[in-house]
């Protein structure tokens, strides 16, 4: 079987995936892990918390399904062209992890982009785009994404709910979590009044500090 540790790597994500806070229940999530020139991704009609390795197809990066017993998802449009700029400007990119869950899909569905008002932000890339509105599984939002996801390790899907990317199928379900988080938190900062958000001279500084151990630059 084809890239067999890649699917087993999904599955586990996928069933993560049902588990975040405030989840959409039944099949809304997809996750793609890239080897190579080979693609494996979540299958179109399996719920999450349901998959075995061999449903999940194995692609190539010009969209031919190699291998799998089940098509791929309708996200797969837009995973495969995150993988194919990965590839296209050597960025350390593996995985792509998209789900939906309450506080992204309010976030997306209000506010152009998710403003930084917490250091972690800086690891996504400071503020998470918000893409126009498209129909799912349309090469449309799949343009969209690539554009947001320019610089940037995340991304929110206009009435959709969030999308990440990651240096392997654990890392990209961390900063989906992270994302997540940081939505909730800004709803929840929102209700106390308007956040403060952070520069991009501040931000600057969080990645400056972030190249450091415990002692940071100025300890001493």
């Amino acid at each position: 079987m084809l890239l067999e540790q890649e699917r087993r790597d999904i599955c586990l994500v996928a069933r993560s995936l049902t588990a975040l806070p405030g989840a959409a229940p039944g099949r809304t999530g997809t996750v793609s892990v890239r080897s190579g020139d080979l693609v494996v991704v979540t299958p179109h009609g399996v719920p999450l918390d349901q998959l075995q390795p061999a449903d999940c197809p194995v692609m190539s990066l010009d969209d031919r399904v190699l291998e799998g017993r089940r098509d791929p998802a309708a996200e797969t449009t837009l995973h495969m062209a995150v993988h194919r700029l990965a590839v296209e400007h050597g960025r350390d990119v593996t995985a792509v992890v998209d789900a939906a869950t309450a506080d992204t899909v309010a976030v997306s569905a209000v506010l152009p982009e998710l403003p930084p008002i917490h250091h972690r932000a800086a690891s996504l890339g400071g503020a998470v785009a918000v893409t126009p509105y498209a129909t799912y599984g349309t090469g449309e939002i799949a343009d969209q994404a690539v554009k947001a996801l320019k610089g940037r390790d995340a991304a929110l899907l206009a009435d959709h709910g969030g999308v990440a990317l990651g240096r392997g199928p654990g890392h990209a379900l961390e900063n989906l979590r992270l994302l997540d988080w940081l939505c909730a938190a800004y709803l929840r900062a929102r209700q106390l009044g308007e956040p403060r958000v952070l520069t991009e001279d501040e931000l600057a500084q969080i990645s400056h500090r972030d190249t450091y151990g415990w002692a940071g630059p100025d300890i001493w």
